[in-house]
Order: structure tokens, then sequence, then C-alpha cells
């Protein structure tokens, strides 16, 4: 058993109707709170809780994926009003915002000066202001990483402020928070935590315990993501999506992720393609590419990446008992169906194009997901995955 290393949210606080603890849990953080929220859904209901909690609210709204500027403003703003926390309420670009605002609220200096690969690099060295997770769309599991994924369209590059001192305080997960949240974010956020959970799973960076949560996300994800898209109103697939969503960022907070994630940087910050899309889009053509990669490197009875995809298509149910090449084609045969099923648009509807594909490939070279990809994969492969995602 390999050594590993594991990080977890403080406290969690997960249930239906848990939304309504927001006044007393934000009290306990602060009294002037800096919110960062997406969408206009649930913010009115936070702004109540909060005054009654005698918690002053400064609202600050993040459209689209965070950038550097959109980080260094909101803390500008946060420091004019004096905020002493943090809420990030919606998806996980408001999420990431919030969180990388805390951070620099603490540690002084600007976005940029903490970026992975485009910036400086500097480690964050004092925890976090204190901060609040509220996520609305069962997607990224922002609310348990330990990263802010940031753009930084100077460079066309999308990367991380990192340090498990970015973890909030409270990640507060009310799967009731989701019920209006339209069928095509169902969809690619719901991918977005399904390809996390299986990344991590399969990851080179695995531990026990991160293996046990993915699983488990896997199968309840495969069960709920379907019926969530089809019915949005069902809360008991809600609340099956909310508990993925927490596993697959908490898994691939200790665990690492892959090639897919590998892809999402780039191709985030060159093209207006939300992040789960690109997850979504390209999870089968990867996970076909890791099989047959391991299936040439290493005799398929004696791999344990095979064994893992082979243990992912037993969490659906009609292949529970199967032999591992029946289980592996289960799971390669899921994936590729379930993008059908959400409707996910091929890439090139984005504007990605095959003469894109060799400049993609080199800055997927240059994340850090991609050395916990479960196979080595050339630069023809990882072209070829791409190439399947952009679409006839």
């Amino acid at each position: 058993m390999q050594a590993f290393e594991f990080y977890g949210v403080g406290r969690v606080v997960f249930g239906r109707g848990k939304f309504a603890a927001v006044g007393e849990l934000a009290a306990g953080l602060g009294r002037a709170a800096l919110v960062i929220y997406n969408g206009n859904g649930v913010v009115d209901r936070l702004i109540e809780r909060l005054t009654a909690a005698g918690v002053a609210a400064t609202l600050r709204r993040q459209r689209g994926e965070p950038v550097a500027a959109d980080v260094d403003a909101a803390v500008q703003e946060a420091q004019r009003h004096g905020c002493d926390c943090v809420i990030g309420l919606g998806g996980g670009s408001a999420i990431d915002a919030a969180k990388a605002v805390a951070a620099l609220l603490a540690n002084g200096g600007a976005a940029v000066d903490y970026m992975e690969i485009v910036g400086k690099g500097q480690k964050i060295t004092r925890p976090a202001t204190p901060w609040m997770a509220i996520p609305v769309t069962g997607g990224t599991g922002a609310e348990a990483t330990r990263n802010a994924v940031i753009g930084f369209p100077q460079k066309r590059f999308k990367a991380s402020i990192r340090s498990e001192l970015l973890l909030p305080r409270v990640a507060l997960v009310d799967p009731e928070l989701g019920l209006k949240v339209p069928p095509e974010i169902t969809a690619r956020c719901g991918m977005d935590a399904l390809c996390q959970l299986i990344e991590s799973y399969t990851s080179t960076g695995a531990s026990p315990v991160s293996d046990a949560l993915a699983l488990r996300g896997i199968g309840v994800a495969a069960r709920c993501l379907p019926q969530a898209y089809r019915d949005g109103q069902d809360l008991d697939a809600r609340e099956g999506m909310a508990l993925a969503a927490l596993l697959s960022g908490i898994t691939l907070t200790s665990a690492g992720l892959g090639a897919v994630h590998g892809f999402a940087a780039p191709l985030g910050a060159n093209f207006p393609v939300p992040h789960g899309t690109v997850c979504a889009a390209l999870l089968p053509h990867i996970i076909r590419a890791n099989v047959n990669a391991l299936r040439w490197q290493i005799a398929a009875a004696e791999s344990p990446a095979l064994a893992r995809y082979a243990n992912i298509g037993r969490q659906l149910p009609e292949y529970e008992h199967a032999a591992d090449d029946k289980a592996i084609d289960a799971c390669l045969g899921f994936t590729a169906d379930l993008v059908r099923e959400l409707n996910i648009p091929p890439l090139k509807q984005f504007g990605l194009l095959p003469s894109h594909v060799p400049e993609m490939v080199a800055l997927a070279r240059q994340t850090s997901s991609i050395r916990f990809n479960p196979a080595v994969l050339g630069d023809d492969a990882l072209a070829a995955a791409l190439t399947a995602a952009i679409g006839p």
C-alpha cells in the first residue's frame, strides 16, 4: 500500500432543508460577509437569513468562470466594506472565486502571485479568511477542494491557486437548492462530478480512502444523473447528485485527476466552452484511450488500472458480477451512452477545430492533472481523443 495524504473540509452540513441554518453558520464566521454568487435563485433567501442573524452582506455576482482580474476586484470590494468572512453561493465559478478571495484577504497580494504555471506560484502561508461554500448545481465539488481554478486571459490559460489552507470552514450542501437548475446545467455539472469521481478512482494518486468514496459516488451518479436531467424536481435524484459532487471534490483533492482535466484548463481558457461540457465530451474517449494503452502496456490480468475500470463498470446493476473484460466494456458503453442521453454538444460547437488540436495537446501536457493519468498516453493518443470529442 502506497503512502498517501487526505484532506477534508472541517465541517460538512448536508441534507434537505439545511439551508435554514445558514444564518447561524455564517454568524460563526464573522459579522460582515462578501457574498459571491452566480444566478439569482437563492441569493434573496440568503440575504434574509444573514440579516436575521446579524451578518451584513456585500453582494458580488460572478459572471462566467473567474479570471484573475475578477478575484482582485472582489478582494478590493471586500476590503472597502470591511468584510471579515466570505460566502460562495452557486456553481463552481462562484465558489472558486470566493475561495481565491478568502485566500488573498488573508495572504495579501494579487491572484497571479499565487497561480500555478502562469503566475508566480507563491505559497499560501496563512489560513484563508473564514469562508463558507454553498453549492447549488450538483457538479464541481468545489466546496470540498483545496484549489481555486482561475483564468488568466493574458496567457490563454486557467490555473490553480492551491493549498490545504484554502479549504472552507463550512460546506453547506442542501439538495433542495438545486431543484430549479436547468437541464443543460444539470447535465454538464453532473458529468463534471462523474468525471472527477472516475478520474480520481483511476488516478495514480488514489488511496484506500479516496477509492471507497469515489466508487460510492460513481454508483450514486450513475443512478441519479439521468433522472435529475429528465426530472429536475426529483429531490431524490438531486440529493444523490449533491452527494456525488461533494464526494468528487473530496476525492480529487486527495487523489488527483487525469487527462480529461488536463485538457479542461487550456480548452476552457481558449474557447467559450463550459468546464463540465469539456469533461463530458472528452470522458468516453479518454477512458477508451487509457484502456487501449493499458492493454498494450501490461497484460490485462495484471493491470490494477484496468481492474479499476472493471470496478467502475460493476457499479451498473446489470454488470455487478460481470467478468473484467465485460465490465470494462460496460464502463466504456455507459459513459458514451450518457453523453448522448444528456445531449452534450460536441466541442466543434464552441469553435474548436482539428487544427487547434496540437496546441491544446501541448498545453495539456503542462497541467498537473496529466501526471496522475493511469496510462502513459502519447501525443497521438491525446490528439485522437480530443479530435473525437470535437465531433465529425
